[in-house]
């Protein structure tokens, strides 16, 4: 805790001055999350947070948690000779998002566009499976050997302010990377406070 205190007190003394007096240089907000999940094809939703703190005019570092809730999916088992499905079954999945990285917007006005590249990890939490043969695999295999995975996330939208409370909407490509890269659609909605 405190080296944490001492590099924000690094940063206010080392940086602008007017910007660490600056108002709305930090941001907090609840989300709601939509993934859809590419490999398993299902629409997962959930709820998360984040915060971001003003480095520059234009640049806000964002970190930001997403939890989504179990949805179930039909999952195949191919033949491991024949390549033929062998058994279905119904599994569970659920995802966690972990994202940080710089948001560009205009630090001024009621309506901030922007745009964002962020890096992390996507953790899926696949219910164990019953299927008792031994001869065959799952199509979704690399998620459930690997469930904790790389993440890139380009994305934009927009938010609206009045005063220090708002609402922001965002949008962008989720690309984990399990066996080569899997692009997911997410849309991120919620309320903000700047201060």
């Amino acid at each position: 805790m405190l080296k944490v205190v001492l590099a924000v007190a690094a940063l206010l003394l080392c940086g602008d001055p007017g910007l660490a007096l600056a108002q709305k240089r930090v941001e907090a907000g609840f989300l709601l999350d939509y993934l859809s999940v590419s490999q398993t094809q299902t629409n997962n939703f959930g709820v998360g947070g984040r915060l971001g703190v003003r480095v520059h005019h234009n640049v806000m570092v964002e970190g930001e948690f997403a939890y989504d809730y179990g949805v179930n999916f039909q999952e195949a088992y191919d033949n491991i000779a024949s390549g033929n499905v062998n058994a279905i079954e119904q599994t569970s999945i659920g995802v966690t998002q972990v994202l940080f990285g710089p948001k560009l917007e205009p630090a001024n006005g009621h309506f901030h566009p922007f745009v964002t590249l962020k890096g992390g990890f996507i953790d899926f939490r696949l219910s164990p499976s019953l299927i008792p043969y031994s001869g065959v695999v799952s199509t979704v295999l690399g998620i459930r050997d690997s469930n904790l995975n790389a993440a890139l996330y380009p994305g934009g939208g927009a938010e609206a302010t009045l005063g220090p409370v708002g609402l922001r909407l965002e949008f962008g490509d989720l690309v984990y990377f399990n066996e080569g890269a899997h692009n997911n659609l997410r849309i991120t909605f919620g309320p903000i406070l700047r201060f």
